[in-house]
């Protein structure tokens, strides 16, 4: 979402719901968009599809304390700007809201221009942390091109922060479209070697007979058609960061290969016996599981323990469903500015089917479905019908528990049926969804007879 989208949601988190409608009311008026909520858990709801800039927030909640709310908010959302909002003003209380993050806070009741002041202040201080940074500073930090601040990847930029100024190997897996080369870069940039080449290559996209002449080069006449000396992408990379994108797809025999550059620093192109001084950062990435290629022998377990020196592991979408409006929004300005389109939001219904949905493609398929839309697709709003039938349609799995009345065991049932379904029948995500253990989850698998596939 940009800056000025950012600064104009508001979050109003009050269980009176005449100071909701009140400022509601009033800030309404200044053209910005204000939600509400009348608990904690209403309001965690209504962040994780619509991304608030402010937040009103009042210490007391009926079904949480306000401070505790506060934690979850900036450990979250840690670009939100929070105004605390209380009845019952402490200097303790005051000093605990500014201890954990908040920016001010307001004493009720309050005068309407006292709220605008702070709200003025709140964005004035967001329009700050939001402004471009110079080219060192962009150089320094790295991060910025990759979209997400929900805690699992926190921790995984966290790793990359640890990791970047180290020449340490580093092993990234995930499944397909999580973002494996976007990482791989940030490690480049945020290292000593960002100044030199950051060298890819699609491991899966190179057949084996050309593979080794591109990675090594090759010597003039070593090989039929080699006419000339050809300079490998080991060379290129020489000072800088090498990626081994799908490393699972290298032969045996390069990979034993690697090893030995790996452990040697050096290597030899094809046809020449001279040994030539590598200076290179390795990276390397997989979609499928190490431990497995190792167990059908179509992996080294020496060329895996080299590269796992350091290991992250980049999580799939569905584990960070945070972040899914985040990116909806970031891909949208980012087609919608580049093809020149009308487009300008994404409806809150449309929204919330894009956050039900499961995304077996993960962010790479969020990507595509919103460049799709901008590009088709007419209107200023994004709906539920410009999304594809295969997402707008699983709303459609929530009427089973609406055609008929029905026993807590029958809709048990239903609603396990459900996210198998979802799940594509993977018991261990669907027990996780579903808040049991795997073995309580097959029990009523046998139980209702259901089917996992």
């Amino acid at each position: 979402m940009e800056l000025s989208d950012l600064t104009r949601h508001i979050l109003v988190v009050d269980d009176e719901a005449t100071i909701r409608t009140g400022i509601t009311q009033a800030l309404g008026k200044q053209k910005m968009a204000v939600h509400a909520a009348a608990d904690g858990r209403e309001a965690l709801e209504v962040l994780a599809w619509q991304p608030a800039g402010i937040i009103l927030l009042d210490i007391k909640l009926p079904d949480m304390d306000g401070v505790e709310l506060l934690k979850t908010i900036r450990r979250e959302y840690p670009d939100t700007e929070v105004i605390m909002i209380t009845g019952y003003p402490t200097i303790q209380g005051a000093v605990e809201c500014i201890k954990h993050g908040a920016m001010d806070y307001l004493v009720k009741p309050f005068r309407l221009d006292e709220l605008e002041v702070l709200v003025e202040k709140a964005r004035g201080l967001l329009e700050q942390k939001h402004a471009p940074p110079s080219l060192a500073e962009n150089r320094d930090r790295g991060l910025d091109f990759i979209v997400g601040r929900s805690p699992a990847m926190q921790k995984v930029f966290a790793k990359i922060r640890r990791a970047a100024p180290s020449d340490s190997t580093v092993l990234l897996t995930g499944e397909s479209g999580t973002g494996k080369e976007l990482a791989a870069r940030a490690i480049h940039n945020l290292s000593p070697r960002r100044d030199k080449e950051f060298v890819p290559v699609d491991c899966s996209a190179l057949v084996e007979t050309l593979l080794e002449s591109e990675l090594f080069g090759h010597v003039k006449g070593s090989f039929t058609g080699a006419h000339q000396t050809k300079h490998g992408l080991f060379e290129l990379a020489n000072q800088g960061t090498f990626f081994f994108d799908e490393i699972t797809n290298l032969s045996l025999n390069i990979q034993a290969k690697l090893l030995r550059v790996i452990q040697e620093r050096e290597f030899m192109k094809v046809g020449s016996q001279k040994r030539i001084k590598l200076d290179i950062r390795i990276i390397a990435s997989s979609n499928r599981s190490l431990e497995e290629a190792i167990k059908a022998g179509a992996f080294r377990e020496d060329l895996f323990y080299r590269l796992s020196v350091i290991p992250i592991h980049l999580p799939p979408l569905r584990e960070r469903e945070g972040d899914i409006p985040l990116l909806a929004e970031h891909f949208l300005q980012k087609y919608r500015q580049r093809g020149n389109r009308e487009i300008t939001g994404i409806s809150s219904q449309a929204m919330k089917m894009l956050y039900a949905y499961s995304w077996p493609g993960n962010v790479r398929e969020l990507e595509h479905t919103i460049e799709r839309i901008v590009i088709l697709e007419d209107g200023e709003i994004i709906q539920p019908e410009h999304l594809p039938s295969f997402i707008s349609q699983r709303q459609s799995e929530f009427q089973v528990f609406s055609d008929g009345e029905y026993s807590l065991e029958e809709v048990e049932r239903r609603y396990i049926q459900m996210i198998l379904r979802r799940t594509k029948g993977r018991r261990q995500e669907a027990a996780r969804i579903l808040g049991i253990n795997r073995k309580t989850l097959s029990n009523k698998i046998e139980k209702y007879k259901l089917r996992v596939n």
